[in-house]
């Protein structure tokens, strides 16, 4: 996968976060399915084990993800969604056969700068199942943060 054209970012050296948000190829579904969506999760899990960034919240999404993180000191958030992208795409085709392309090229982010951007995108994750007519509340959705939580506090 090719590194998106950008400059060097001037927060290098810092924790930062940002929301980010991937669309699958041609904007395919791709990720409808139980198995994709928990894989994509899975590879998400492994790499915060790993501590090479931190996932505040995501949802997977039918075609596309949302994923609010922060990356570390010395990584950039280019560096993160190639793991993310590349891990999952390894996998899909490793442990699904899944075969042909599964991530349209780049990603958007936006630098969170404040409490008060990082509440309103972890809303906007929570929500955006809910608005796209797949669940009722965010956290019946399976395929989201919002579940998982919701799940953690059950288990105490």
């Amino acid at each position: 996968m090719a590194k998106p054209n950008r400059p060097a970012s001037p927060f290098l050296g810092k924790t930062r976060c940002f929301f980010v948000t991937t669309q699958c190829a041609q904007g395919r579904a791709l990720l409808q399915s139980e198995r994709m969506a928990n894989l994509f999760i899975e590879t998400l899990q492994t790499y915060v084990s790993q501590l090479r960034f931190v996932v505040h919240d995501f949802v997977v999404m039918p075609n596309h993800v949302h994923v609010l993180l922060s990356v570390p000191p010395d990584m950039n958030v280019e560096s993160a969604m190639q793991l993310i992208k590349g891990g999952f795409s390894f996998r899909a085709r490793k442990e699904l056969g899944f075969k042909g392309e599964v991530w349209q090229r780049g990603f958007s982010d936006v630098y969170i700068p404040n409490r008060e951007s990082f509440l309103t995108d972890r809303g906007y994750i929570d929500q955006n199942p809910v608005k796209a007519g797949l669940t009722n509340k965010p956290d019946e959705f399976p395929f989201g943060s919002a579940y998982l939580k919701k799940l953690k506090k059950a288990q105490g």
